[in-house]
């Protein structure tokens, strides 16, 4: 049986579902995860495969050159502004998923941090998790 993750925006506009099993599940604190979460870190379930993620209702999103230097694509509700996910082209049929629009948060089970060399001194994070300077290995 496959897995289904599914989810949705805070104003329910959106709605997220990926099949298959994540291939991460992680935290990032490089600049851009910090400011579009208004906090020290977004938090991600990781997809691969072009059909794994799909949205229903409307979506945008702004691009930026990210930290590792690659582009990257952050959609959101343009409703309430909930952050949706993230793709890059240089990684394609790459979809991380902002964890916490999962209708079962708890599946989340994150298990490294990226971009800890940008962490901030009062965004504590889980201290047995593993540990990047930069993007995860691989």
């Amino acid at each position: 049986m496959t897995n289904t993750y599914s989810g949705q925006c805070a104003c329910k506009a959106v709605r997220i579902t990926a099949k298959g099993d994540p291939v991460a599940e992680l935290h990032c604190q490089c600049t851009h995860c910090q400011l579009r979460s208004g906090t020290g870190h977004s938090s991600f379930i990781v997809f691969a495969g072009e059909d794994a993620v799909t949205t229903s209702g409307e979506v945008r999103s702004w691009s930026v050159i990210a930290d590792s230097g690659n582009e990257k694509h952050h959609t959101f509700c343009p409703r309430c502004g909930t952050p949706i996910h993230v793709t890059s082209p240089a990684n394609p049929g790459i979809t991380a998923i902002s964890a916490v629009l999962l209708d079962k948060a708890d599946r989340f089970a994150p298990t490294f941090v990226a971009y800890a060399s940008r962490g901030l001194p009062w965004d504590t994070l889980d201290p047995t998790l593993t540990r990047f300077d930069k993007a995860a290995a691989g």
